[in-house]
């Protein structure tokens, strides 16, 4: 009889511990990206159903990532928000740590802004030439050899673009937006390009440390503030945050394109990308909002082609493409390595 008391005293212990480990809110971290995005959501969660508004922190991808797949307790993350495709090694990382149901969400699209301040008469470059900017490396005169990158002016690039100082605020590492610039500027110009290929360079991606290509941490807006005391340089940030500070900065033509939500939509803006973000499935037991807010997150009133995330500059996905992502976020499909690596 004491035994079976004992057992269960123990029960109704671990039935409290469950209790008091259970979260109401949600907790977000990640891309400083998405952030609008998601506190949106969040706000909305909070002011339409009974539930508690969710904590949505901008930690920028990579360390959102590193947050989210330190494990499956419920002091670690529900979801992280991310301006670029979880990467495999993050995968990886996850599965070692114990998170290993998870589900991908794709929200719509996002374009990189390289903007500067609207003082300044509007600026028109190539890709290659924002690489020739802000590359550690970069061809010599004869293209035979790299070297270390000397150009201080946009004119020393290229005698028809201004005399004017090249600096460029830009996302630190840990930064989504920093990940997909390398990828769409940088790699995707040297690969073309013998001279680093023969180096050994395949994937190069190394931006230039001597002060011309200023770290700017994960808040975008911060970039915007400086672009307004610094009217000469350039910031490099989410589409979102050019639209909604359009009476202070303005958009760059890249290879002729502007960034305009009908160019990123269609992908004729070279610097296009999808949004994500990323949830751990266990939680859902315990955080009882968690599923409330990636439905909501995922409904045609948020993300749909009139939503209310296109006022604040998120670009809807095509219709097709939005309901089978839909659907296999209502059916909390599991991600694998399979899906990253297509």
């Amino acid at each position: 009889m004491k035994l079976k008391k004992s057992l269960v005293a123990l029960a109704a212990a671990a039935a409290l511990f469950t209790v008091a480990e259970a979260r109401e809110q949600v907790k977000i971290v990640g891309s400083s990206t998405v952030y609008p995005f998601s506190s949106a959501v969040a706000e909305e969660l909070g002011a339409t159903t009974d539930y508690k508004t969710p904590v949505v922190e901008s930690t920028g991808s990579g360390g959102g990532m590193k947050l989210f797949c330190k494990g499956n307790g419920l002091d670690t993350p529900d979801i992280t928000n991310a301006s670029r495709r979880m990467k495999i090694n993050e995968f990886k990382m996850c599965q070692e740590n114990g998170v290993i149901d998870i589900t991908e969400a794709v929200v719509g699209y996002d374009g990189i802004a390289f903007a500067d301040s609207k003082k300044n008469k509007p600026f028109s470059v190539t890709k290659k030439q924002i690489l020739l900017a802000v590359a550690a490396d970069v061809p010599s005169k004869d293209g035979k050899s790299l070297i270390k990158n000397p150009y201080k002016k946009w004119s020393d690039i290229d005698a028809a673009l201004p005399s004017r100082d090249i600096v460029v605020y830009g996302p630190p590492t840990s930064s989504g937006t920093r990940d997909a610039f390398e990828d769409m500027i940088m790699k995707s110009q040297t690969k073309k390009m013998d001279v680093y290929t023969n180096a050994g360079h395949k994937k190069y991606h190394k931006i230039r440390t001597d002060g011309v290509y200023v770290p700017s941490g994960e808040n975008d807006n911060l970039i915007v503030q400086k672009l307004d005391k610094n009217p000469k340089a350039f910031g490099i940030f989410g589409y979102s945050f050019l639209e909604e500070n359009s009476d202070k900065v303005q958009g760059t033509l890249i290879d002729g394109k502007e960034p305009t939500a009908e160019n990123i939509g269609t992908g004729a803006y070279p610097l296009s990308r999808s949004l994500y973000f990323y949830i751990k499935n266990t939680h859902a037991k315990d955080v009882k909002s968690l599923d409330a807010f990636v439905n909501l997150f995922m409904a045609d009133k948020m993300i749909g082609e009139e939503g209310i995330l296109s006022e604040i500059g998120l670009i809807s996905l095509p219709k097709a493409q939005l309901e089978a992502i839909q659907k296999a976020v209502t059916d909390r499909k599991k991600l694998t390595e399979a899906d990253l690596a297509k």
